[in-house]
Parts: C-alpha cells; sequence; structure tokens
C-alpha cells in the first residue's frame, strides 16, 4: 500500500492497524470523487482535512498536544490566553459589551482560559460563540470547557455556520487559516499552471492542467520567474469577507503563521510553503497518509489585508506574537509568577519561551487585526505595528 511504502521512505512513524483502515476509506472516497478525471488541490485538501467523519479534522483522531500531530499556542498553557483576554477586554469594554465568537477552537483551551481571565477582568462577554465543523471536536470542547470553568458552560453556544450579521464584539481565529484548501500553481514557458490531483494503482499522484483566468491573473500580478511553485489561498479571503458580512462593530484577530506578500514569494521560497504534520514530524508530501495527517499552507497576510479593506474592515494592526503578547501584559503576568514555586514557575517560563523566542513561534506567528467602527488604538500592537510592511 501506498500508505506503508512512503512512510517508511519519509522516515514517518506506520499508521496503526485502525489508521490504515480509516485512510483507506478516504482514499476511496476521493477517488469516488474524481470520478476518474484529476481534481484540484484545493478540493483534495478539502476532502483530506473534514470529510465528514473521515477527515483529519473529522475522524475522531487527536490532532493537538504532546499526544497529537502540533501544539497550538493555547495548548501550551494559559498563558496566551491571559493575554489575548486583555486585548478582548479592550474591544469590549470600548463598545459596551457584546459577544465573542472563536472559529475553529480546537480542544477548548483557548476558550476555557479565555473565558476565566476575562472574568477576574470583570469583562465577561455576553454569548462565547464556537464555530465548529468537527463533531469530534465540538464533543471535546464541550467536555473541556465543562470540566474547566463549569459555571460559565451555559454562556458558550456552538454554531454551524457565521451569525446573522449585526455582531458586536470579537472574532478570534487561532491557526485557522493555514488550514483552509489553497490552489497550487506553478509558472512555466507555457503559462500558469495550476496542480491537480490524479488517481493512480496505489493512491494519488500530481498533475498539471493549465489555470483557470482567476489563477492565471493572480499569479500573473506576482510577477514570479519561471519554475515557481507556490500557493493561493481564495477560501481565506472568502472566509475574511464573510466575517465582515457578519461584523458590525468591533474587531477580528487572527494569529497563524506567515509573511507579507514580498516575504511570502520570496526566491528561497520557490516550491511554496506547503506542509504536513503527522506525530510531531513535518514533511512535505500531502498524497500520503490521507486523513491521518495535518495539511497546512503558511498565510499570506498581505492578501489578507486586501480582502479585509475590500470588504469593508479597517486594518487596525499587525505584528508578530511576541511583541503582541508582551504588549497585551505579557510582562505583568510573568512579573507575578513566584519563583519560589519552582515548578509552576518553570511551567509558565517554558510556556513563554515557546509563544516569544524568534527560534520558536514568537516570529513566525504573526497576528493580523481587523476592525469595523473601532477607532481605538489595540493594545496589543502599541509595542511594534508592521502595517507598513504589508
Amino acid at each position: 500500500m501506498r500508505i506503508d511504502s512512503n512512510t517508511s521512505d519519509a522516515g514517518l512513524p506506520e499508521p496503526t492497524a485502525a489508521e490504515a483502515e480509516l485512510n483507506q476509506r478516504l482514499v476511496k472516497l476521493i477517488r469516488n470523487d474524481m470520478a476518474g478525471k484529476p481534481i484540484g488541490f484545493a478540493r483534495f485538501m478539502e476532502m483530506a482535512l473534514f470529510a465528514p467523519g473521515l477527515g483529519y479534522y473529522s475522524a475522531g483522531k487527536h490532532k493537538m498536544g504532546e499526544a497529537g500531530d502540533f501544539v497550538t499556542a493555547p495548548e501550551l498553557g494559559n498563558v496566551f490566553a491571559t493575554c489575548v483576554a486583555r486585548q478582548c477586554k479592550q474591544v469590549l469594554k470600548a463598545i459596551g459589551g457584546g459577544d465573542i465568537l472563536e472559529v475553529g477552537a480546537g480542544s477548548g483551551a483557548l476558550a476555557a482560559d479565555l473565558l476565566a481571565e476575562l472574568e477576574r477582568l470583570r469583562q465577561l462577554p455576553n454569548s462565547y460563540y464556537i464555530l465548529e465543523l468537527s463533531a469530534d471536536l465540538r464533543e471535546r470542547q464541550r467536555q473541556h470547557i465543562e470540566q474547566m470553568v463549569p459555571h460559565l458552560h451555559d454562556r458558550v453556544h456552538w454554531l454551524d455556520d457565521f451569525p446573522q450579521p449585526n455582531m458586536e464584539g470579537v472574532i478570534l481565529a487561532n491557526e485557522l487559516l493555514d488550514a483552509m484548501p489553497v490552489s497550487l500553481f506553478c509558472t512555466t514557458e507555457e503559462g500558469v499552471k495550476e496542480r491537480f490531483v490524479a488517481a493512480d494503482d496505489n493512491g494519488f499522484r500530481w498533475s498539471e492542467q493549465a489555470a483557470s483566468t482567476k489563477l492565471t491573473e493572480r499569479v500573473t500580478d506576482l510577477d514570479l520567474p519561471i519554475g515557481y511553485c507556490s500557493e493561493i489561498n481564495f477560501n481565506a479571503e472568502g472566509w475574511i469577507r464573510s466575517a465582515a458580512d457578519v461584523l458590525h462593530r468591533g474587531v477580528v484577530l487572527l494569529f497563524d503563521y506567515g509573511f507579507p506578500q514580498h516575504e511570502y514569494y520570496h526566491p528561497q521560497r520557490i516550491g511554496g510553503t506547503l506542509m504536513c504534520h503527522y506525530r510531531h514530524r513535518a514533511h512535505t508530501d500531502p498524497l500520503i497518509l490521507v486523513g491521518l495527517q495535518d495539511i497546512t499552507a503558511h498565510v499570506d497576510f498581505t492578501a489578507m489585508a486586501r480582502a479585509a479593506v475590500h470588504s469593508g474592515f479597517d486594518v487596525l494592526g499587525y505584528t508578530a506574537q511576541a511583541p503582541f503578547l508582551m504588549a497585551s501584559g505579557l510582562n505583568e503576568f510573568m512579573a507575578q509568577s513566584d519563583p519560589n514555586d519552582a515548578k509552576t514557575h518553570l511551567q509558565i517560563t517554558n510556556q513563554v519561551k515557546k509563544l516569544t523566542l524568534p527560534s520558536e513561534m514568537g516570529e513566525l506567528f504573526k497576528v493580523l487585526a481587523l476592525g469595523k467602527d473601532f477607532d481605538e488604538s489595540l493594545i496589543g500592537f502599541q509595542l511594534q505595528d508592521r502595517r507598513d510592511r504589508l
């Protein structure tokens, strides 16, 4: 089977029998969707990650934490949420209250810790909405919130889609945009080609076709050299437009890894940014371990900002994660940590290092703030604001 031979070739752990069986079911589903013809990579990625009951985020596999495939900022502990809570407090206080909507809430760690800190800060939202498509993750979120903040559980509501327009408050998305299906392209002597996925006897293989007019125009505008391969995230831009339709007053906070456009399409990234994560190992082949591994692409924050402005948002701030957290109370939080409580102090120190060191999450992860009818300067960008680099 392709799943076995290629994991061995890539130095990846072998899937369990149950994982291999799930993989084969998803492979069959995708092949049926192809109906004998290649499909665009965006469609392949969508099914690999989100096919009901079989996709990576839908099949019940532990994704986050030490036992999963990767670790997100909220999974490290409550330091991240403590800082984000201060930014949320500013927004909610400025607009006289409101709601929080978290899109893609993972294990529920950010929601639980954020609610606990906002309660301590006396600035709880009227409601905390979670837009989560995965039934498995919804259940884990419910259990975690019930365990950590049971008295606030009734304030949390799960949604299948964006709420109705006229929302006031904060929309949060942590490591959401990087998991949205992307279109892959390569520039050639014959023009822009789009990378499709075709079926073969052992699984899947790459296939190239002439790109659509939409993709061709976007790539042409980037003025890239022949032989450059990368990705465009039209789905993330669509998500920005949807958020703009919903938010009447308040702020959107996007946390993700990526670059401004001039860095994203740097000559050194001639192969693009697509990455896969399986049991804390990273590799670049999305056609293996289908349904068992995460597939991500870095975020082009310039494209996100442009989509935001075209949708009626103001771009309120853009910076790296480290200066955002430091401006949002990280130093005060550290000052309150008791060095005599060695275990707790060490845990907090390790979180801070992981969140802020340039070699960890501090520089690669960025924060983009978008707003509507919000005039205050956001505290998270008072130490450093890089909007001029977008």
